[in-house]
């Protein structure tokens, strides 16, 4: 009897879906792939309680942007459950007080009554200006896949997806004690999670990794550079689980 594949649970960010994690599935084969559908969830708990409910008693875990939010969630709640943590082009802090956490949620909302008023697809082609490396907006193909990504979703899915984000906990505390094998990575032209976002993350980690900043890649790092991070997973998902303290 052929032996059952390790399973690798991939959590999709904002409006994303399958097609935000490009050649991954595909790239690592040797891997039960599952990736995550949010459903008309509007906080990180819930999604993260969704996830947990239909994950393998053990399992591989990567979340990009707010799927990597939703990682950490899990892991608040069932860390001995995943076996290897992988958090891309995503981020570890609440909501900023004051003017700062103001001026999110007014462009957040910007974008959301955009969608609300002209449609999804005009939010998605102001979104894109800042989430690919700028010399990608003019590969057609690209642009066009993540476009049509986002036309799948709703502005209802959108609007509860964004509540999800701006009442977004710490997780400060839970990167402090993850013994998993971690994995940080992002584009190095990540203008909305910069690469200092991703090693004030790695520095909370008990075994301060290394963060993999990909060259010339923005926010879309699985689209826009799928070899190279198929190949920063593999080289994680082989690190052993005693290395990782």
């Amino acid at each position: 009897m052929e032996a059952r594949k390790p399973t690798l649970i991939l959590v999709p960010g904002l409006m994303c879906d399958a097609t935000s994690w490009g050649a991954v599935p595909s790239g690592l084969s040797e891997f039960d792939c599952v990736v995550i559908h949010h459903g008309i969830a509007d906080s990180l708990t819930q999604m993260a309680e969704q996830l947990l409910a239909q994950a393998p008693a053990r399992f591989a875990l990567a979340g990009h942007s707010m799927g990597g939010r939703v990682a950490l969630e899990v892991m608040r709640m069932a860390p001995a459950r995943v076996t290897h943590l992988g958090l891309f082009d995503t981020g570890f802090l609440p909501k900023a007080p004051g003017l700062a956490g103001e001026e999110e949620v007014r462009k957040r909302m910007t974008l959301l009554q955009m969608a609300q008023t002209q449609s999804v697809r005009a939010m998605a082609k102001e979104w894109i200006k800042g989430m690919v490396a700028p010399h990608r907006l003019a590969e057609a193909p690209l642009i066009d896949s993540i476009l049509e990504m986002f036309e799948r979703k709703s502005a209802d899915i959108f609007e509860r997806q964004l509540h999800a984000l701006i009442h977004r906990p710490d997780a400060t505390q839970v990167l402090q004690h993850i013994k998993s094998p971690t994995l940080v990575l992002c584009g190095a032209l990540d203008a909305w999670s910069p690469p200092s976002q991703h090693q004030a993350m790695a520095n909370h980690l008990p075994n301060h990794p290394d963060i993999v900043a990909i060259p010339d890649c923005g926010h879309m790092a699985m689209q826009e550079a799928p070899e190279a991070v198929v190949q920063a997973m593999r080289q994680w998902l082989e690190q052993p689980m005693e290395h990782a303290c």
